[in-house]
């Protein structure tokens, strides 16, 4: 493996909270694109680590994913937004920063790359998908607008890792069910 390739997608939010479960619906929908089977609810993907594109699902982010991160070279973040944002999908590429996040107990996406800069001297070139969520409340599935969302930013992911990869076999993105959402 060249790890100029070398990508990690973390997918991030409570998959109990209805939309706050974007971030792992869409590492699903590009590991069923990539072949993969999609994360049980309970997995977190780390026992699979080590291939081209490897994916992770976390409710929260935490300090020690630093070390997870140090050696990869393209980072995507995807999680969920309130409706704060004006655009509906937010891709903003990340800079190494201590940043203050919304909820004190969080940690901001800025602020991992920032500790792995600062532990290891390497943070990757980072990318935040970040995806308006219409359902917060408890129980599981998307609603059907986020849902539309997700699958557009999976297939802009299958796109990023085309760009980086310089594979131009890349499928379109399909749904977890296998219904293509091109």
């Amino acid at each position: 493996m060249n790890n100029n390739q070398h990508v990690l997608i973390v997918g991030f939010g409570n998959q109990f909270r209805r939309d706050d479960g974007v971030g792992p619906y869409v590492v699903n929908l590009v590991r069923v694109t990539l072949g993969l089977l999609p994360l049980e609810p309970l997995d977190d993907g780390f026992d699979t680590l080590g291939e081209a594109v490897d994916t992770i699902v976390l409710h929260q982010l935490t300090p020690e994913l630093a070390e997870t991160i140090k050696d990869y070279e393209l980072l995507i973040f995807v999680d969920a937004h309130v409706g704060n944002l004006p655009d509906p999908i937010r891709e903003v590429r990340l800079d190494a920063a201590y940043t203050q996040p919304f909820v004190s107990h969080q940690f901001h996406p800025s602020t991992v790359l920032a500790l792995a800069q600062q532990l290891y001297g390497h943070a990757p070139r980072t990318v935040l998908f970040s995806i308006r969520g219409h359902d917060f409340d408890f129980g599981e599935g998307l609603s059907p607008e986020t849902q539309v969302l997700a699958r557009a930013v999976a297939t802009r992911i299958m796109a990023t890792i085309q760009e980086v990869s310089g594979n131009t076999d890349c499928k379109p993105a399909s749904d977890v069910d296998g219904v293509l959402i091109a």
